[in-house]
């Protein structure tokens, strides 16, 4: 259980998210390629101009060659333009994105550059395909086995009111980023309001999240070590149920290191917050 200063608790599996925008921060690093250069994506889609194809189709890449197969896994079939040239990389080929990359990158609002490792993503793809088979639907494993919470999602309160509307996992499929970024999700039984102009949150919406993250974790951490975003829908890979990100660069996992007052709505470890890693069946 994790307190807030006014005395409600949390009970926390992993940490908290924040959604404000960023200003742009001067004197960024530029952006480092994904990609080697000279290094061409191949994949299956015709509607790619991938330059010639390497040796290997997209589902065998990154795949031990005893464990390949003729056929595209039914898995990875039907995947965007996008999810197939991150699959055709080999996983030496790929760099993670760096802090002041990613901060630069949520300032920017370019989320859709986010990117998983490839090995990650084949995985990944793997794993929503079994649980779409095994529980119907994402957001029905999302409910039933990482959230616990039951349908229809009903709030006890407004934004941020009561903590049982409320949970914090650890991101159970990060992207690709520098391991030292600690990547949290916020999950919420309310929905957070958008404008229905912009397709982005009410302003009102955003101060509210602000002021969650701020109490959350910049009370406690460096500044420049926290950001926080939501997704726009189009991003989204779970629809169903409210949630945004937050980011924590190398965050410590002793919690007096983080604050010297007992009250803290911080897990108590980084290392004892949920995170779910499932034993794929391919």
């Amino acid at each position: 259980m994790v307190r807030l200063s006014h005395g409600l608790q949390y009970q926390v599996s992993v940490v908290s998210y924040d959604i404000p925008r960023i200003a742009l921060f001067p004197a960024l690093p530029p952006f480092r390629p994904l990609f080697p250069s000279g290094y061409r994506m191949g994949c299956s889609t015709d509607n790619i101009d991938a330059g010639p194809i390497p040796a290997l189709p997209y589902w065998q890449v990154n795949v031990p060659p005893e464990e390949r197969s003729d056929e595209c896994p039914e898995a990875l079939q039907h995947l965007s333009a996008k999810d197939v040239g991150i699959l055709s990389t080999p996983d030496d080929a790929y760099n993670s994105q760096t802090w002041p990359e990613v901060r630069q990158l949520v300032a920017e609002n370019r989320l859709d550059l986010f990117q998983r490792v490839p090995s990650e993503l084949r995985r990944y793809r793997i794993f929503v395909h079994e649980v779409m088979e095994e529980h119907g639907s994402v957001m029905n494993f999302i409910l039933g086995q990482r959230l616990h919470w039951t349908q229809p999602l009903q709030a006890n309160g407004r934004y941020f009111q009561d903590p049982g509307d409320v949970k914090i996992l650890f991101n159970d499929w990060p992207y690709g980023i520098d391991e030292r970024i600690k990547h949290l999700v916020v999950w919420t039984k309310f929905v957070l309001e958008d404008d229905p102009l912009t397709g982005d949150l009410k302003e009102s919406t955003r101060a509210e999240v602000g002021r969650f993250v701020g109490e959350t974790f910049r009370k406690q951490l460096p500044k420049d070590t926290v950001i926080s975003f939501r997704n726009c829908s189009s991003l989204k890979s779970v629809h169903a149920v409210e949630h945004f990100h937050v980011m924590l660069f190398d965050p410590p996992s002793d919690p007096s290191a983080i604050s010297s007052e007992g009250d803290t709505r911080m897990p108590a470890t980084l290392d004892t917050v949920s995170a779910y890693k499932p034993q794929l069946k391919v």
